[in-house]
């Protein structure tokens, strides 16, 4: 039996490891693009100097309900903004009708009196432009009448809406946006992707430094 135990621990038990971590890191390795060239911010607003490009993107619309976007805004900062903001190429975008752009002041201060916000970006634009750039992003959803969504999106660095094809919460397994009102969401499965991407990102550096070494 001793002997049995001592064979288990040195090569059975490693090769089911083994087999868990490939399976684990084939999951984490691969986050899927639901829709290609989304449309560029920097078009839409001449007072931001904020670009999709080789920046990694959590986009919101927000709207010009200030009482719904401020639960949107702190959920999203709580959990996602946080823990993100340092890491390279993050940033959120938050898109606004220009026409609200006073009623934001206030909402953005309290955002700011406890947080960096240096990689939020607030773009101001009016309500054609709102709607052709969400059309962009080719989801099931719309926008309300107030030119809100619930949902965060994920855009990557060549300006692609990520997301997933088997999620089990969604009736055709597609997740093309992050509820951000709720918390659990945006803890569970938003994170998750997100450290995903940066997973990819990781490992595509590593594998140009070997390249470079092999030249």
């Amino acid at each position: 039996m001793k002997k049995f135990w001592v064979l288990f621990s040195l090569f059975i038990l490693p090769l089911v490891f083994y087999i868990f971590l490939s399976k684990g890191i084939y999951k984490y390795s691969n986050l899927p693009v639901l829709t290609e060239n989304v449309l560029a911010i920097n078009q839409f607003s001449f007072e931001s100097k904020a670009t999709f490009n080789n920046n990694l993107s959590i986009v919101c619309f927000l709207g010009n309900e200030i009482n719904t976007a401020k639960g949107s805004m702190f959920n999203l900062n709580q959990t996602i903004y946080k823990r993100y903001y340092q890491k390279p190429y993050f940033q959120i975008v938050a898109i606004i009708p220009e026409a609200s752009k006073e009623q934001y002041k206030e909402a953005i201060a309290e955002l700011s009196a406890f947080t960096d916000i240096s990689k939020w970006n607030f773009i101001y634009t009016n309500e054609a432009n709102i709607t052709k750039l969400f059309d962009s992003f080719e989801t099931p959803f719309s926008l309300n009448e107030a030119w809100y969504s619930n949902n965060a999106y994920i855009v990557d660095m060549e300006s692609r809406l990520r997301g997933r094809k088997d999620d089990e919460d969604t009736k055709d397994g597609k997740l093309y946006g992050y509820n951000m009102k709720s918390v659990a969401t945006l803890k569970n499965k938003m994170k998750d992707d997100i450290d995903i991407i940066y997973y990819q990102l990781k490992k595509s550096a590593e594998k140009e430094k070997r390249r470079k070494r092999e030249i």
